[in-house]
């Protein structure tokens, strides 16, 4: 692995620390703030919102700077945010600040994911933007767990604390280990979005949208899973979130080295198609404890499998407008978490337990599945008629 990769790990282990951890901690925030837990959930919806706001307008305004310096004003920004987060006195301010420190999250992974294609070496991009990504499989197997620890017997506050200090420590390394790339271009706005004059991007932010849908019905109200069906107790979910995070790092690294080999579009219709499977089986093994950590392993390495390809499908369809579409592509990853957390949500609501939001995320990745044969056709299609010209 490269050393100036290593920066943009640290940021996406903040980044992910910051969006996983609410799920662990979902209970102690809805006690706290005496609010039910579907309405907990509306602040991983919230905080998605201000992902899917963040990225286009972001990068909008900082196009024309260096990559380095728009990921450290990003970073300072994502750190301001977290440590308001953890001084929101009520649900109504929580839920502001959480959509804040989602403003940063899209345009920082957008933007380090054009900086790793361009340090990889050549037919290996998707690998290093897996190592981007390995920081939320990191996230996932220290950060999450410890933030879940520390909300469940100190307080979730203190977590929000924690999440602020990897914000400073990730803007130190990256001055200190990022190149300083020049900018690529003049970056203008309203010449950038015409890529969405295309059918293909359209297609591939919804394959991110509807199919990573299917990952946050799961993983948003996964601790209520756990304790209420598998019959787990609340202390021992900080270890489960371990074995869920070790199964994403697993998903990342191959995903990276699938996507390479196979194809972008391949691996990403392989994996939505085993993802809607493995959502199916949780349904019904949950009230098993021990078939529910082999599926929480599994699961949890089938969701990560996703970010590499799809980045790198949006980056090839950007045609010179790469930050800007690598931006948008983060905001489908949480369009996918508003949805799933929504949708999943529903059910609950409705009076039909807590395995409900499994089947809501096996419909979103199955249509996440049939979106993606459409873009391989259409690839197929395309390349064929090149051919013939």
């Amino acid at each position: 692995m490269k050393k100036s990769l290593i920066s943009l790990t640290v940021g996406g282990f903040g980044i992910g620390m910051t969006e996983f951890v609410m799920m662990g901690i979902l209970p102690d925030i809805a006690r706290d703030l005496q609010i039910t837990i579907p309405e907990a959930g509306h602040l991983i919806s919230a905080y998605a919102l201000g992902v899917v706001l963040g990225a286009p307008l972001l990068v909008g305004i900082a196009g024309n700077y260096p990559p380095k310096k728009i990921l450290l004003g990003l970073m300072a920004l994502f750190t301001f945010c977290n440590a308001l987060s953890s001084f929101a006195p009520n649900y109504q301010l929580m839920m502001l600040t959480r959509l804040l420190s989602g403003l940063p999250h899209g345009a920082f992974f957008g933007v380090g994911a054009v900086v790793a294609s361009r340090l990889a070496t050549p037919g290996k991009e998707a690998q290093a933007i897996s190592v981007m990504f390995a920081g939320l499989t990191i996230a996932n197997i220290i950060g999450v767990p410890l933030g879940t620890y520390i909300g469940h017997n100190m307080s979730w506050r203190i977590t929000f604390l924690i999440i602020s200090g990897v914000g400073l420590l990730t803007m130190f390394s990256i001055q200190q280990l990022l190149p300083n790339l020049p900018t690529v271009g003049d970056s203008n706005i309203i010449k950038d979005l015409k890529i969405f004059t295309r059918v293909e991007p359209w297609l591939i932010l919804g394959i991110t949208a509807i199919g990573t849908g299917g990952l946050f019905a799961w993983f948003s109200y996964i601790a209520p899973l756990l304790t209420e069906v598998g019959g787990f107790r609340s202390d021992q979910i900080t270890w489960i979130l371990v074995l869920a995070g070790v199964g994403m790092a697993v998903g990342n690294a191959i995903a990276g080295f699938t996507a390479d080999r196979l194809s972008p579009i391949k691996a990403t219709a392989l994996f939505l198609l085993l993802m809607a499977v493995s959502l199916t089986v949780v349904s019904f093994i949950a009230p098993f404890k021990i078939p529910l950590l082999v599926m929480t392993f599994v699961t949890g390495a089938i969701s990560f499998t996703l970010g590499a390809p799809i980045q790198i499908l949006m980056i090839r369809a950007a045609n010179g407008s790469e930050m800007l579409a690598s931006s948008v592509s983060q905001a489908g990853f949480n369009m996918g978490n508003a949805l799933g957390a929504y949708l999943g949500g529903l059910p609950i609501a409705a009076g039909l337990g807590y395995t409900s939001p499994q089947w809501v995320g096996a419909m979103l990745a199955l249509t996440g599945f049939l979106m993606s044969v459409v873009v391989y056709y259409r690839q197929k299609n395309a390349v064929r008629e090149r051919v013939l010209a």
